[in-house]
Protein backbone atom coordinates (compact mmCIF):
# COMPACT_ATOMS: atom_id res chain seq x y z
CA UNK A 1 0.00 0.00 0.00
CA UNK A 2 1.23 3.33 -0.97
CA UNK A 3 1.05 5.91 2.19
CA UNK A 4 4.28 7.61 1.43
CA UNK A 5 3.04 10.45 -0.77
CA UNK A 6 -0.26 10.98 1.25
CA UNK A 7 1.76 11.47 4.19
CA UNK A 8 4.02 14.18 2.45
CA UNK A 9 1.53 15.80 0.98
CA UNK A 10 -0.49 16.25 4.94
CA UNK A 11 2.93 17.80 6.03
CA UNK A 12 3.45 20.35 3.55
CA UNK A 13 -0.45 21.15 4.13
CA UNK A 14 -0.37 21.46 7.97
CA UNK A 15 3.16 22.99 7.18
CA UNK A 16 1.43 25.95 5.87
CA UNK A 17 -1.65 26.35 7.37
CA UNK A 18 0.55 26.19 10.67
CA UNK A 19 3.49 28.95 9.53
CA UNK A 20 0.52 30.89 8.24
CA UNK A 21 -0.87 31.18 11.94
CA UNK A 22 2.28 31.68 13.51
CA UNK A 23 4.09 34.42 11.00
CA UNK A 24 3.95 37.51 13.19
CA UNK A 25 5.38 35.22 16.05
CA UNK A 26 7.60 33.28 14.73
CA UNK A 27 12.17 35.44 14.89
CA UNK A 28 13.92 36.49 12.12
CA UNK A 29 16.62 34.44 12.83
CA UNK A 30 14.73 31.44 13.25
CA UNK A 31 13.25 32.08 9.30
CA UNK A 32 17.62 31.89 8.34
CA UNK A 33 19.16 29.20 10.54
CA UNK A 34 16.70 26.43 9.64
CA UNK A 35 16.92 26.09 5.99
CA UNK A 36 21.04 25.12 7.27
CA UNK A 37 19.42 22.39 9.41
CA UNK A 38 17.39 20.94 6.84
CA UNK A 39 20.11 21.00 4.09
CA UNK A 40 22.40 18.98 6.78
CA UNK A 41 19.62 16.92 6.87
CA UNK A 42 19.21 16.35 3.57
CA UNK A 43 22.76 15.37 3.04
CA UNK A 44 22.98 12.66 5.44
CA UNK A 45 19.90 11.05 4.12
CA UNK A 46 21.77 11.15 0.69
CA UNK A 47 24.85 9.64 2.14
CA UNK A 48 23.04 6.88 4.24
CA UNK A 49 21.66 5.94 0.71
CA UNK A 50 24.65 6.36 -1.46
CA UNK A 51 26.46 3.50 0.79
CA UNK A 52 23.26 1.11 -0.13
CA UNK A 53 25.48 1.18 -3.66
CA UNK A 54 26.04 -1.96 -5.30
CA UNK A 55 28.02 -1.41 -8.07
CA UNK A 56 29.85 2.08 -7.55
CA UNK A 57 31.01 2.60 -11.37
CA UNK A 58 27.27 2.24 -12.03
CA UNK A 59 26.36 4.85 -9.40
CA UNK A 60 29.17 7.63 -10.55
CA UNK A 61 28.15 6.96 -14.55
CA UNK A 62 24.38 7.07 -13.97
CA UNK A 63 25.00 10.66 -11.90
CA UNK A 64 26.96 11.79 -14.60
CA UNK A 65 25.32 10.68 -18.14
CA UNK A 66 21.95 11.80 -16.51
CA UNK A 67 23.34 15.29 -15.74
CA UNK A 68 25.09 15.66 -18.74
CA UNK A 69 21.70 14.39 -20.62
CA UNK A 70 20.06 17.35 -18.37
CA UNK A 71 22.48 19.64 -19.35
CA UNK A 72 21.55 18.99 -22.47
CA UNK A 73 18.14 19.47 -22.68
CA UNK A 74 17.81 22.37 -20.66
CA UNK A 75 15.67 20.13 -18.19
CA UNK A 76 16.20 22.63 -15.35
CA UNK A 77 15.21 25.79 -17.58
CA UNK A 78 12.17 23.69 -18.81
CA UNK A 79 11.09 22.93 -15.17
CA UNK A 80 11.20 26.59 -14.78
CA UNK A 81 8.99 27.85 -17.76
CA UNK A 82 6.39 25.36 -16.77
CA UNK A 83 6.69 27.62 -13.34
CA UNK A 84 6.38 30.20 -15.22
CA UNK A 85 3.38 29.31 -17.05
CA UNK A 86 1.60 28.55 -14.06
CA UNK A 87 2.07 31.89 -12.98
CA UNK A 88 -0.38 32.81 -14.46
CA UNK A 89 -3.10 30.25 -12.71
CA UNK A 90 -1.71 31.20 -9.46
CA UNK A 91 -2.78 34.40 -9.80
CA UNK A 92 -6.11 33.09 -10.45
CA UNK A 93 -6.15 30.93 -7.41
CA UNK A 94 -3.85 33.27 -4.84
CA UNK A 95 -4.45 36.86 -4.37
CA UNK A 96 -1.39 38.20 -3.07
CA UNK A 97 -2.07 40.37 0.85
CA UNK A 98 0.25 42.83 -0.95
CA UNK A 99 0.00 46.22 -1.57
CA UNK A 100 2.00 47.60 -4.85
CA UNK A 101 2.62 45.86 -7.78
CA UNK A 102 6.14 45.38 -7.41
CA UNK A 103 5.86 43.11 -4.43
CA UNK A 104 2.87 41.10 -6.16
CA UNK A 105 5.08 40.52 -8.64
CA UNK A 106 8.05 39.29 -5.81
CA UNK A 107 5.00 37.43 -4.24
CA UNK A 108 4.07 35.20 -7.13
CA UNK A 109 7.38 34.76 -8.08
CA UNK A 110 8.47 33.32 -4.55
CA UNK A 111 5.62 31.31 -4.78
CA UNK A 112 5.84 29.54 -8.13
CA UNK A 113 9.56 29.08 -6.95
CA UNK A 114 7.96 27.12 -4.18
CA UNK A 115 5.66 24.93 -6.49
CA UNK A 116 8.66 23.97 -8.19
CA UNK A 117 10.58 23.19 -5.03
CA UNK A 118 8.19 20.48 -3.38
CA UNK A 119 6.57 19.29 -6.58
CA UNK A 120 9.70 18.84 -8.93
CA UNK A 121 12.41 17.89 -6.21
CA UNK A 122 14.47 15.07 -6.56
CA UNK A 123 14.24 13.78 -3.28
CA UNK A 124 10.57 13.90 -4.00
CA UNK A 125 10.89 12.04 -7.24
CA UNK A 126 12.80 9.27 -5.86
CA UNK A 127 10.87 8.38 -2.56
CA UNK A 128 7.91 8.04 -4.52
CA UNK A 129 9.65 5.73 -7.03
CA UNK A 130 11.49 3.73 -4.16
CA UNK A 131 8.40 3.64 -2.32
CA UNK A 132 6.42 2.46 -5.47
CA UNK A 133 9.50 -0.63 -6.15
CA UNK A 134 10.32 -1.64 -2.22
CA UNK A 135 7.26 -0.33 -0.26
CA UNK A 136 9.79 1.30 1.77
CA UNK A 137 8.19 4.75 3.24
CA UNK A 138 11.32 5.98 4.33
CA UNK A 139 12.72 8.28 2.17
CA UNK A 140 9.67 10.12 2.16
CA UNK A 141 8.86 10.23 5.86
CA UNK A 142 11.99 11.75 6.33
CA UNK A 143 10.89 14.40 3.73
CA UNK A 144 7.93 14.79 5.69
CA UNK A 145 9.86 16.10 8.43
CA UNK A 146 12.01 18.62 6.33
CA UNK A 147 8.70 19.91 4.62
CA UNK A 148 6.10 20.68 7.51
CA UNK A 149 9.37 23.01 8.53
CA UNK A 150 10.11 24.28 5.22
CA UNK A 151 6.45 25.16 4.06
CA UNK A 152 5.85 27.05 7.61
CA UNK A 153 8.75 29.14 7.21
CA UNK A 154 7.57 29.71 3.34
CA UNK A 155 4.08 30.35 4.86
CA UNK A 156 5.04 33.17 7.33
CA UNK A 157 5.97 35.36 4.27
CA UNK A 158 3.16 33.92 1.91
CA UNK A 159 0.47 32.99 4.03
CA UNK A 160 -2.23 30.10 3.84
CA UNK A 161 -1.70 29.57 0.14
CA UNK A 162 1.71 27.30 0.66
CA UNK A 163 -0.97 24.26 2.14
CA UNK A 164 -2.62 24.58 -1.65
CA UNK A 165 0.56 23.11 -2.85
CA UNK A 166 0.23 19.81 -1.10
CA UNK A 167 -2.75 18.99 -3.81
CA UNK A 168 0.08 19.05 -6.85
CA UNK A 169 2.49 17.34 -5.38
CA UNK A 170 0.43 14.46 -3.99
CA UNK A 171 -0.91 14.07 -7.30
CA UNK A 172 2.85 13.68 -9.02
CA UNK A 173 4.02 11.47 -5.94
CA UNK A 174 1.06 9.28 -6.49
CA UNK A 175 1.98 9.00 -9.81
CA UNK A 176 5.53 8.19 -9.84
CA UNK A 177 4.74 5.73 -7.10
CA UNK A 178 2.16 4.09 -8.38
CA UNK A 179 3.93 3.60 -11.83
CA UNK A 180 7.34 2.24 -10.19
CA UNK A 181 5.11 -0.69 -8.83
CA UNK A 182 4.96 -1.42 -12.34
CA UNK A 183 8.51 -1.39 -13.05
CA UNK A 184 9.15 -3.82 -9.72
CA UNK A 185 9.12 -7.15 -11.85
CA UNK A 186 11.74 -5.82 -13.83
CA UNK A 187 14.59 -4.81 -11.55
CA UNK A 188 16.65 -7.38 -8.98
CA UNK A 189 18.43 -5.79 -5.13
CA UNK A 190 21.23 -5.09 -6.88
CA UNK A 191 19.34 -2.53 -9.80
CA UNK A 192 17.60 -1.14 -6.74
CA UNK A 193 20.65 -0.82 -4.46
CA UNK A 194 22.31 1.23 -7.22
CA UNK A 195 19.35 3.55 -8.25
CA UNK A 196 19.08 4.23 -4.14
CA UNK A 197 22.59 5.41 -4.11
CA UNK A 198 21.89 7.35 -7.01
CA UNK A 199 19.12 8.81 -5.29
CA UNK A 200 21.20 9.76 -2.28
CA UNK A 201 23.84 12.08 -4.57
CA UNK A 202 20.63 14.07 -5.85
CA UNK A 203 19.80 14.10 -1.89
CA UNK A 204 23.03 15.02 -0.97
CA UNK A 205 23.10 17.88 -3.64
CA UNK A 206 20.03 18.96 -2.89
CA UNK A 207 21.14 19.56 0.91
CA UNK A 208 24.30 21.45 -0.66
CA UNK A 209 21.44 23.63 -2.37
CA UNK A 210 19.39 24.18 0.68
CA UNK A 211 22.24 25.62 2.32
CA UNK A 212 23.26 28.16 -0.05
CA UNK A 213 26.86 26.47 -0.34
CA UNK A 214 26.31 25.61 -3.92
CA UNK A 215 23.57 25.62 -5.97
CA UNK A 216 23.53 22.65 -8.07
CA UNK A 217 21.08 21.88 -10.67
CA UNK A 218 19.39 19.13 -9.15
CA UNK A 219 17.35 19.01 -11.98
CA UNK A 220 19.24 18.43 -14.41
CA UNK A 221 20.46 15.35 -12.56
CA UNK A 222 16.62 14.05 -12.64
CA UNK A 223 17.64 11.67 -15.52
CA UNK A 224 20.32 9.87 -13.86
CA UNK A 225 17.26 8.02 -11.94
CA UNK A 226 15.74 6.73 -15.07
CA UNK A 227 19.18 5.69 -16.13
CA UNK A 228 20.66 3.98 -12.89
CA UNK A 229 18.59 1.01 -13.32
CA UNK A 230 19.49 0.24 -16.99
CA UNK A 231 23.03 1.31 -16.68
CA UNK A 232 23.18 -1.54 -13.49
CA UNK A 233 21.28 -3.83 -15.44
CA UNK A 234 23.75 -3.67 -18.41
CA UNK A 235 26.97 -3.27 -16.21
CA UNK A 236 25.55 -6.59 -14.26
CA UNK A 237 25.47 -8.46 -17.73
CA UNK A 238 28.98 -7.85 -18.68
CA UNK A 239 30.97 -7.27 -15.85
Amino acid sequence: MIIGPYINGSAVFLGGIAGALVSTRLPERVRLSMPLIFGAASMCMGIVLVMKVAHMPVMVLSVILGALLGELVYLEKGIGKLGGKAKGLVELLVKPAVGDAASQATYLQNYVSIIVLFCASGTGIFGSMHEGMTGDTSVLIAKSFLDIFTAAIFATSLGFAVAIIAVPQLIIQLLLAYGAVHILPLTTPAMQADFSAVGGVLMFATGFRICGIKLFPVANMIPALILAMPVSSIWTHFF
